[in-house]
């Protein structure tokens, strides 16, 4: 009988477990104490700073090849991260849409840590409680209980999992077994001229290529124009391509327009085209009892791409994609290799998540959005959604009640284009008036706005997605916006 290898005395056997419990717990009491505080007071903190330089020469320093201490570690994070943040949390950050976070979810992101689950399937309670989540944004839009959903990082993501199955649902061939140069007729997706940016590069990584995607013109109100479409949906099919999909905006990035939701689906449903709703900004709205009516027809989609890290306000990273035809939506991504077949019982017997999107490893983002949804209740969420649109609207009456600003486009929800007048410049000098305003919002740590372009004029965006925000920021933001003109003017 050969002997049993022996071990090494030479060697100690390692773990990145702490070497002493007792430590890490008093500085883990610390980081909890200090997050409260970090949130408590953020009010009383600059939106925004720039980093000095020798903050930016600390994210310079080489691979660590030897330990340091915990403490000291927590002592740089500090310092040199938490104190300059992008502001997004902050309640007069409106540069781009983005939710607020809260600290329950903060702490479901810490515990999903701790938990360490893999999403990508099997049976344990991850699984279950993302499986859960998903149920929950059904109800909360309308979808059908039989309809399919995943979790995913974000809006960009969802929106090319809901582009995937519309296209394998009409290419006309098995699009996983040929690829797309299989595909007889080329295919044709139609959006406003004001979607999404991430619709171009979904065209791009589905091989279909940015001409697939026909840009139809938006009207007064940006939104697409529904006999432009239908124009050019007939033109196509005469040309030799064929109409496979239209996007719908419940919200678009620039202005918050919404398009005619219904008129679209009964569009889609005559030309027989695939129905993707891309609700990043808007879906949500859905929850919101004095606003829900605005999109109306999101519950009629295909397919439906929505962010619970913007108006559910959880902790970055949190989106998610819903397909009515839960069977289509698997046929898009199911694979299955011999080390993962199911098993009757046991681990490998439960569901697996991998085979409704891209990814096989998948965090366990369910837990921030369901600590959160329990601890509020979906009807106060509704309420905030509300309340940021209330506030759109209180800070457009402002701008239209001040003779040196401008009103750039309608306020459809919680998005206000505005700019300020500059004495009656012109063009470029008008342009770089109101971005040096915007720059000096940002430097002094008054407000985060962005700019943009609308009915093509330069003009400031504010995009209210944020728990936090209150009326009186608002008065804020235009008195500083009128101080920093008069100055700049002189």
């Amino acid at each position: 009988m050969d002997a049993m290898p022996q071990t090494s005395s030479a060697t100690a056997e390692e773990t990145l477990d702490p070497l002493d419990w007792a430590d890490m717990q008093a500085l883990s009491h610390r980081i909890v104490d200090d997050a409260v505080g970090y949130l408590r007071d953020v009010r009383d903190r600059p939106v925004w700073r720039e980093m000095p330089g020798e903050v930016r020469a600390f994210f310079d320093a080489p691979l660590p090849r030897s330990p340091a201490p915990i403490a000291e570690i927590y002592g740089d994070v500090a310092r040199n991260v938490m104190a300059y943040p992008m502001g997004n949390i902050h309640p007069r950050f409106w540069s781009w849409y983005m939710g607020s976070s809260n600290f329950t979810g903060a702490l479901g992101d810490f515990l999903a840590a701790i938990q360490g689950s893999n999403l990508g399937g099997g049976n344990h309670a991850a699984g279950l409680m993302d499986s859960q989540v998903v149920d929950w944004c059904k109800q909360m839009v309308g979808f059908p209980a039989s309809a399919s959903g995943t979790l995913v990082s974000g809006g960009s993501m969802a929106n090319i999992i809901g582009l995937t199955v519309a296209r394998n649902t009409k290419a006309g061939i098995d699009v996983r077994e040929h690829g797309v140069g299989a595909i007889a007729q080329p295919l044709r997706f139609y959006g406003s001229d004001q979607t999404h940016f991430c619709h171009r590069k979904a065209m791009e990584v589905l091989g279909l290529g940015n001409r697939a995607l026909r840009r139809i013109p938006s009207d007064a109100a940006m939104r697409i124009d529904i006999a432009a479409l239908r124009a050019a949906i007939a033109e196509d099919r005469k040309a030799g391509f064929k109409p496979a999909c239209v996007i719908g905006n419940a919200g678009t990035v620039n202005t918050g327009a919404i398009d005619d939701l219904q008129a679209l689906a009964r569009l889609a449903a005559d030309e027989d085209l695939w129905f993707h709703v891309d609700g990043c900004i808007g879906a949500l709205i859905a929850i919101a009892p004095e606003n829900a009516s605005l999109v109306a027809g999101v519950e009629q989609a295909d397919s439906l791409a929505l962010d619970p890290h913007k108006w559910l306000h959880a902790p970055f990273e949190a989106g998610c994609a819903l397909v009515r035809d839960a069977e289509a939506h698997r046929g898009a991504f199911a694979v299955i290799p011999e080390y993962l077949e199911s098993t009757s019982r046991g681990l490998a017997s439960g569901k697996w998540l991998h085979d409704y999107g891209l990814q096989t490893s998948r965090g366990f983002r369910a837990l921030k959005v369901w600590m959160a949804l329990k601890e509020h209740g979906i009807e106060k969420f509704g309420r905030l959604i509300d309340q940021n649109i209330a506030q759109a609207r209180y800070l457009a009456s402002l701008v239209e009640a001040e003779p040196a600003l401008e009103l750039m486009a309608p306020v459809s929800i919680n998005i206000v284009c505005f700019r300020h007048r500059a004495n009656g410049l012109s063009g470029e000098r008008l342009k770089a008036f109101n971005t040096e305003i915007m720059l000096r919002l940002q430097e002094e740590g008054i407000a985060a706005l962005s700019d943009t372009t609308v009915h093509d004029q330069h003009c400031l965006r504010v995009a209210i997605a944020n728990h936090r925000t209150q009326y009186k920021d608002l008065d804020l933001l235009v008195a500083e916006i009128l101080r920093l003109g008069t100055e700049l003017a002189a």
